[in-house]
Parts: structure tokens; C-alpha cells; sequence
């Protein structure tokens, strides 16, 4: 079947693909194909193949990064036709009338009184998706349960390993400080996340295509279960070592792949909020880690050797059990029925997660259209090479990589993984170490909560751009607290600094990475791509745990601190450099997102440095120069044109 954008000769004017992978501006040219519709004073684009426009053109580049949709142009009589076309193509003759229906809606969603043929019902739940947000099916929620708890799953392997580096040193002969026993700590604390970047994560692809979004959850949890009770029985360091580093398996395709999932199922007005759930989850399966460990401190037994350490890691296969026995109760992913040519399954999985039939035949008929666009992307050549040859899948990339790096960098997992140790350094007993971890993992989750909320009204940038120097600040505070000789004061402001830096890391670098990874890329490169960014958060983890204890010993804890607070206000400048919004988009519009430049939107986001200043703090009627809008986005904004030579000037005169 030909795609509805690509039927059609006079859709709205975009550029070649040829000119994606170059970051080339294509000529402008003064009016639009017959049968556009122009904005005032706003051009089309030259196209140096062919004046044909199709989605894929649409999804490729657009210089003046305005959010085009495909279907703009078409009358409801077209549109019908097209609806009703594809639902008998793909073996949905029963659904004729739904999908016409819901072919018109997906031009324009909000324009629902217009569309004829509705039932009350229908209009009823198609007004309250705006009205009421947070209204929909049970099947969705129960579904949003089912990945939260996958998510602390995650949590809770990472941090019972905290308490039982207060324990398992002793037991195995390496609690002494020396430089081997330092990195026999860091290597086997490090075992599962070095696994998840060099081998599990790239099983992601393989088991998502084999297995589904449901199987590879089951299969992973199950491998966590496992591989949990497995440390439980361990006799040596090197036995603990091949244990962690299985657990590996279990975290890395889970962890790419949950987020996923649930992006590819929530409504888009609250997709990132249910998918930022996925980090706030996992911030509660710290806290379980960090309570568990508290629970089992004095368990002791004459028979069994080290059995409050064993009892610690082994808890962690509690949550995915709840998981196994969850997860077939829950729709399959419809965009991977789609990625797998099944639309009606598709369709069924979508309609249990939407109020109505129309609802779910506009979101798959929109989603077949933009996904003929990808298709168009796609050149041919290995779809790993792909990431760094096509634009917008390499600007992508270097969003998704640096927000992962830097979840990783900002320092948080030092805490997570040796805050117990740390706390005992600094003067802490044992018991009082753990109790105060268990205090940052209770703030981790807490203040996570709030980010259900903002990171889909204050978005993913303006929340990482707004912690990135608060982080920073309370790592130097932390460290610089080690200098303090009254013991209490000391105390008292290594744990404040510690948690005011969990307040501010939790809304912030926390949800933000996942979430945003998991909705970069398009579909036929996102578990490539969500695989690339899991690796890198993974492999840098690794480095983290690894290195910590010699650090800590090279720098002192003062030193130690210092250097993850630095490298906070490198991230700081990178997310203000390369990573573009993505707040309130649909997954696939936001194609439109990261066809802009990364030169253009670097020095754009330079400039937002004195605007803010002068609108901030001298308090300056300045306007804020935007860079991007939506074709329908009501609201009057400036244009930003790329001038050749890379300058980028705002036009007063020209508004879109």
C-alpha cells in the first residue's frame, strides 16, 4: 500500500533525505506546491529531487523545524478514503467506519466537532482526553503497575549490594585497605553493570524481536530472580563476582526495554510522566534495597556463616516474581505488532488501552503514516551504521548518550553503591551508616514523586538545566564537609549535603535520561538505539563502582566529591549545547525535533545564556528567541532562520 503522505503530490513541502546525513539547508523558494497551506509569510522548501512530498521527507529534515503534520492539506472526504483503504488492506473490514473516523481525527486531533460521524460516546472521551488527562482504561494502569514494579526490580538489585559491602569483606579475607582488596571491592560491586554494557544490552534487539516487549521482560526478570537467590549461596568473592556478573543479564535488556514500552502504550499528553515512572520505581527499589539491608543487619546464625549479607542480596528476587506472574496480562507493545506487519493485534492491544474503537483507529492509522515515513529513512545500510549516518538519528544519539553519560557522572550511583561506606568513613557506626542510607534512598523516591508532574510541563532540558548546578553545588558541600574537625557538625553536614544533592538529582538527571531516550529515536532504530544508551549509562556505572574506592584513597573524600561536582557543570553546558526539548510530542514527531542542525542548535542554546540573564536577573523586557513551534500552535512566535555561515538571527517580521 502507498503510504496517505506519499499519494499525494501537493502535501506539504519538505526536504530530501539526501541532504539528512550532511546537515545542509535545502534552497528556499518562495511559494508552496499547489494545494498547501502556507503560513504567513513562512516558505516552502526546495526539494532537489522531485517536487513530491512525502511523510518520510516530512520526517527527515525541516530547516525552519516547524511540526508538520502529514495528513495537513487533505479534506475529511480524503481522508475517509484513506482510513477506510487501509483498514480493509490490513484485514479490518469490521472497523471501516472506525477508521474513517479516526483517519480525520488524526489530522488534527482537537478538532473532533468538526468530524462527522461521531457518536456522543465518542465525543464525550475524545474531549476528556484534554478535560481529563489522567483519565483512561484500567488496563493501562495496570499495565503502568506491571512496569513500575519491573523498574524496582532494577532499584533493588542495584542497592543491596551497600549493606553487604559492610559485611562480605570480612567473611571473604578482603577487608583490609590495600590496593587489591580495593579493586576485588570495586570489580565485584561493578560485575553487572559492565556485563549489561559490554554483552546483555545488546541482546535487547534479538530478544525484543523474538520475544516481544512482554517475553524479554519476562525472560529478564526471571534471570534477576535467579541469579538473586544465586548470590545468597556464594563461598568466595570470585563466586560472588560470576553471580553479580549474570545478574547483569537480567538488568541490561529490562532496563532498555520497559521504558520502551511503556512509551510505546501511553496517550502522549502523560507518556512522559509514565515513563518517567520507570526511574521514580526504581527510586522506590533503592529504598527497599536500602530497608532491606536495614532489616536484616542483626540476622545471625551459628550454622550459617555471613547469613545477614546473604539474606540482603538474596531479597532482591522477590519483586520479579510479581513481575512473571504479572506481565501476560498486559497488551503487547502496539507499535511492535505493527513493527512485526500484524495491525490487527495492533489494533486489539491499543483499543484496551484507549476509551473507544475511534480512538484507537486514529492513533494507528497516525502511526501507520509517520511509520511509512521511517521506513523511507531507512537506506539500506546496516541500521547500526544508520545511528551515526542518518541526522536525525545521530542527533539523537548524542542527546540520548549525553543525558546517560551524565546520569552516571553527575555521581549519584557512588551514593547508591557506597553510602554506607562512605558514611562510615566519615565517623558513622555500621548500623548508623546503614540507617542514614536508608534516609537518602526514602529522599530519592520521594522527591522523584514530583517529577511525575514537571517533567511534562517544566520539561526534560529546563529540568536538567535547572539541577545540573544544584547537584554540583552540594557535591562540593559534601566534600568540603570532610575538612570539618567537630565530629557531629561534620556528620551533620556530610549526611545534609548527601541528601539535598538526592532532592535535587531525583526530579531532575533521576527520570529525565530513560524517558528521553526511550522516545529519541524512530521505531526501526529505537531498540538499537535505547540498547547504544543503556550500554553507555551501564558501561559508565561500571567505571563508577569500579573506581570509587581508589579514588576515594587517590583524592580523599574531599577530592572525590570535587571531581563528580565538575563534572556536573560539564553537563550542565552539554544539555545547554546538544539536547533539544522533547516535552508534549508524539514519538514520531519528534523526527521534526532532531532534523534541527546540531550546529544551529548549539550556538541557539548559547544564546539562551544572556537572554536568561537579562530576562532573570536584570529583570529586561526581552523576548525569548524560539527555535522550533508546531504547525498548530496558536500562540504568535518568532522564526529562527539559519543564515549561511551558521549564524542564527531572529527575524521580527517573519512569524510562522
Amino acid at each position: 500500500m502507498t503510504s496517505p503522505a506519499a499519494a499525494r503530490t501537493d502535501s506539504p513541502a519538505s526536504t530530501s533525505s539526501n541532504d539528512v546525513s550532511h546537515e545542509k539547508q535545502a534552497d528556499p523558494i518562495t511559494s508552496a506546491p499547489q494545494g498547501t497551506t502556507s503560513g504567513a509569510g513562512t516558505s516552502s522548501l526546495r526539494r532537489k529531487s522531485t517536487q513530491r512530498s512525502t511523510a518520510a521527507e516530512l520526517a527527515l529534515e525541516n530547516v525552519n523545524a516547524r511540526l508538520a503534520n502529514p495528513l495537513a492539506g487533505y479534506t475529511h472526504a480524503e481522508l475517509q478514503e484513506m482510513g477506510e483503504a487501509y483498514a480493509r488492506e490490513h484485514g479490518m473490514e469490521d472497523l471501516v467506519d472506525e477508521f474513517r473516523k479516526g483517519a480525520c481525527l488524526a489530522q488534527n486531533p482537537k478538532g473532533y466537532d468538526s468530524v462527522p460521524g461521531l457518536t456522543e460516546e465518542d465525543e464525550h472521551y475524545l474531549s476528556r482526553e484534554y478535560t481529563h488527562k489522567w483519565s483512561h482504561p484500567g488496563t493501562l494502569y495496570f499495565l503502568v503497575v506491571m512496569c513500575s514494579v519491573a523498574a524496582a526490580v532494577q532499584g533493588m538489585d542495584e542497592t543491596v549490594i551497600n549493606g553487604a559491602n559492610l559485611f562480605f569483606r570480612s567473611h571473604f579475607g578482603i577487608a583490609e585497605h590495600t590496593e587489591r582488596n580495593e579493586w576485588i571491592l570495586g570489580v565485584v560491586n561493578s560485575a553487572p553493570y559492565f556485563s549489561c554494557a559490554l554483552v546483555a544490552c545488546w541482546l535487547t534487539d534479538p530478544l525484543n524481536r523474538y520475544l516481544g516487549r512482554r517475553g524479554t521482560i519476562f525472560v529478564t526478570c526471571a534471570i534477576s530472580c535467579l541469579t538473586c537467590l544465586w548470590q545468597g549461596f556464594v563461598n568466595s568473592w570470585w563466586h560472588l563476582l560470576i553471580a553479580r556478573f549474570f545478574l547483569g543479564f537480567g538488568i541490561g535488556p529490562k532496563s532498555s526495554t520497559v521504558p520502551v514500552y511503556a512509551a510505546e502504550c501511553a496517550p502522549p499528553a502523560i507518556r512522559g510522566a509514565l515513563v518517567m515512572m520507570w526511574q521514580m520505581w526504581t527510586a522506590f527499589g533503592i529504598m527497599l534495597g536500602f530497608i532491606a539491608d536495614v532489616a536484616f543487619y542483626n540476622v545471625h546464625s551459628d550454622r550459617i556463616q555471613g547469613l545477614n549479607w546473604r539474606m540482603m542480596l538474596a531479597s532482591a528476587m522477590v519483586p520479579p516474581i510479581i513481575v512473571c506472574a504479572q506481565v501476560y496480562f498486559c497488551p503487547e507493545s502496539p507499535r511492535w505488532y505493527m513493527l512485526k506487519g500484524n495491525h490487527r493485534r495492533a489494533f486489539d492491544s491499543l483499543a484496551r488501552l484507549r476509551w473507544t474503537p475511534v480512538q484507537a483507529a486514529r492513533d494507528i492509522f497516525y502511526m501507520h503514516t509517520l511509520l511509512e515515513a521511517e521506513k523511507e529513512i531507512k537506506s539500506g545500510r546496516n541500521r547500526f551504521i544508520e545511528l551515526f549516518t542518518v541526522g536525525r538519528n545521530r542527533r539523537a544519539m548524542i542527546g540520548s548518550e549525553i543525558v546517560m553519560f551524565m546520569q552516571q557522572f553527575c555521581g549519584i550511583n557512588v551514593i547508591a553503591y557506597y553510602s554506607a561506606v562512605i558514611f562510615e568513613t566519615s565517623g558513622f557506626t555500621s548500623r548508623d551508616a546503614l540507617l542514614a542510607s536508608m534516609g537518602f534512598g526514602i529522599i530519592n523516591f520521594l522527591f522523584a514523586i514530583p517529577a511525575v508532574y514537571t517533567i511534562d510541563t517544566f520539561g526534560r532540558r529546563n529540568l536538567l538545566l535547572t539541577t545540573f548546578p544544584l547537584m554540583s553545588l552540594f557535591l562540593f558541600f559534601t566534600g568540603f564537609s570532610f575538612w570539618i574537625p567537630d565530629t557531629t557538625s561534620r556528620l551533620a553536614c556530610i549526611a545534609l549535603g548527601i541528601y539535598l544533592f538526592s532532592i535535587v538529582y531525583s526530579p531532575g538527571e533521576g527520570p529525565v535520561p530513560f524517558t528521553y531516550s526511550a522516545e529519541a529515536y524512530p521505531l526501526y532504530v529505537r531498540d538499537l538505539g535505547m540498547s547504544l544508551a543503556t550500554a553507555t549509562t551501564w558501561f559508565f556505572n561500571g567505571i563508577l563502582s569500579i573506581t570509587w574506592p581508589r579514588l576515594l584513597r587517590a583524592f580523599k573524600p574531599q577530592g572525590a566529591f570535587a571531581y563528580y561536582g565538575t563534572w556536573n557543570i560539564i553537563g550542565w553546558l552539554l544539555v545547554l549545547c546538544f539536547v533539544p526539548e522533547t516535552k508534549g510530542l508524539s514519538l514520531e514527531e519528534l523526527d521534526q525535533v532532531f532534523s534541527v542542525p546540531t550546529r544551529v542548535h548549539a550556538t541557539w542554546g548559547l544564546r539562551q545564556v544572556p537572554y536568561f540573564v537579562n530576562r532573570y536577573l536584570l529583570r529586561r523586557d526581552v523576548k525569548k528567541e524560539v527555535l522550533y513551534r508546531r504547525d498548530d500552535d496558536e500562540t504568535e512566535v518568532h522564526e529562527a532562520h539559519g543564515k549561511e555561515g551558521g549564524e542564527l538571527e531572529v527575524d521580527p517580521e517573519k512569524r510562522v
